[in-house]
């Protein structure tokens, strides 16, 4: 099993002070499963290449075993000794550890500064073939090569084996091109040697961060990862989102400005809840679930409002439930008003049998934060599974946004807006959602109206046919502005109407 690392940076023999390997010495190191070499079969000025060859032990890979233990003869006849795969990946972790983590200590500069990198590895298994193998690398901004392998050169009438030889160039910093692989690589094999538990989830994070939330597989890379274990990719792609969202406090704040600054002068964020807290008192709900609660903000409102007998919280991100959990001094409250309310981590595009059980559920300001091929998943998730009497759910009215002073035209109102809709586009999407789910559903515009492009934020209000009570509110003429609508709103919403269509039905 071989990787190597080229470089052509200059001086290029700066490579062995990243990798903590000295070019003029080869090196062996210890591992649970055999033994791993580092040599450089190149070091000069203009090119250095280091080579990490394995020495698979395949007696080592089953010394202890039971002799009747099933899968041992597999042990010994198989292609681990010569491919790469996860163990390349612990050999990487431990044998580059330094370089894997971001340090180099008599250069410290060098771990942070961006080189011309290439990567070759001599046989790599490829479950999905080479096209899954540049769905991974390309959007990371690889050059990639790949060369089907024959099963056996002295015998070309036997075809080609299902392993690829993969050259990946890009400049980058050594970390980054470290950690594409160490997750990668195993995912491309679609198998790992070791037990894979709730810890694989942290390493997964851990190596993805800054790279897998924004990565096209992310879903694919985190299930192959994980061992196709459902409940540990749950758990992963909850926190993946959560990560994405949770930015650094200064991006944060700046992301949300545009928001802020645009609504602040209408007090829209205590309209909606106002205006979402009348909706459940008419609902006559007594147990409410906030999804996508965030910081707390709507759940503090009902909290105060005896009428609601029970109320819960669920976010993806737990920087954002940390302070939920503040803002209600749920550690400071008494043990019976403590039992009231539940907080818990969770995405509402997945199945969760937490979410049933409430008389009511709401997505304020929501939906704009989740990409338009998940919003299916959303849909049936909270109308299908959870099925409350009453779902009201709040998205801004993008024809508003031309009211906005300094939000360029066609631009969102907050940096992690997905899409925003016209009412008809968002009236479009509500109606497909109650024939699909057996609801019926009414709108209320909420916060200054104008009269052409109507109020800033739009809300509709579901309520289960056949369930008893009723959500009142306002027919849906009455915050429509009906055909005055026009394609091409903010975010490109015009083109958003067929795809809201299609994914409520």
């Amino acid at each position: 099993m071989l990787l190597t690392l080229t470089t052509t940076h200059r001086p290029a023999t700066d490579l062995g002070y990243l990798l903590v390997k000295n070019p003029a010495y080869t090196q062996s190191f210890p591992l649970s499963f055999g033994k791993a070499h580092v040599f450089y079969p190149e070091a000069t000025d203009e090119r250095c290449t280091a080579a990490l060859l394995l020495d698979v032990d395949p007696v080592d890979l089953v010394r202890g075993r039971g002799a009747g233990e099933p899968g041992t003869l597999a042990q010994y006849v198989n292609d681990r000794p010569y491919v790469a795969s996860s163990f390349l990946s612990v050999a990487i972790a431990q044998v580059f550890g330094s370089a894997l983590g971001g340090k180099c200590r008599d250069r410290p500069e060098l771990a942070d500064a961006p080189i011309p990198l290439s990567a070759t590895i001599e046989a790599l298994p490829c479950r999905g073939g080479e096209a899954l193998l540049r769905r991974l690398f390309e959007p990371l901004g690889y050059e990639v090569a790949a060369e089907r392998l024959p099963l056996d050169e002295a015998f070309p009438e036997w075809g080609q084996s299902a392993y690829l030889r993969v050259s990946l160039a890009r400049t980058c910093r050594l970390r980054e091109l470290l950690a594409h692989l160490y997750v990668l690589v195993p995912v491309l094999d679609d198998k790992k040697h070791y037990y894979v538990g709730d810890a694989e989830v942290d390493n997964l994070l851990a190596k993805g961060k800054g790279w897998l939330a924004e990565h096209p597989e992310r879903e694919a890379i985190a299930l192959r990862y994980l061992k196709h274990s459902r409940p540990l990719f749950r758990a992963a792609l909850a926190r993946l989102v959560a990560d994405d969202e949770a930015s650094p406090e200064e991006a944060e704040d700046e992301k949300a400005a545009p928001e802020d600054r645009g609504e602040a002068r209408i007090s829209l964020d205590e309209a909606r809840r106002e205006a979402v807290v009348a909706a459940l008192r008419r609902a006559e709900a007594r147990s409410v679930l906030d999804l996508g609660c965030g910081e707390g903000k709507l759940l503090k409102r009902l909290v105060d409002e005896r009428v609601f007998e029970r109320v819960a919280g669920a976010d993806v991100s737990m920087r954002s439930l940390e302070i939920a959990k503040n803002r209600l001094r749920l550690d400071d409250l008494p043990d019976k008003q403590r039992r009231r309310i539940q907080l818990f981590q969770a995405s509402v595009t997945y199945r969760d049998a937490r979410f049933s059980g409430y008389d009511a559920a709401t997505l304020v300001e929501v939906i704009e934060h989740v990409d338009l091929s998940r919003l299916g998943a959303l849909t049936r998730s909270v109308f299908e599974h959870a099925r409350p009497r009453v779902v009201l759910v709040t998205t801004p009215n993008a024809e508003y946004n031309a009211l906005f002073e300094g939000l360029p035209r066609g631009a969102l109102r907050h940096g992690d807006h997905r899409f925003e809709w016209t009412r008809a586009e968002f009236h479009a999407f509500c109606e497909g959602v109650a024939a699909a789910h057996g609801y019926a559903v009414e709108h209320l515009p909420i916060g200054p109206m104008d009269p052409s492009l109507g109020a800033p934020t739009q809300m509709a209000i579901f309520t289960r046919e056949g369930g008893a009570g009723g959500a009142g509110g306002t027919s849906s003429t009455n915050g429509a502005g009906g055909g005055e609508a026009q394609d091409g709103g903010a975010g490109g919403a015009g083109s958003a109407l067929a795809q809201a269509t299609e994914v409520a039905s």
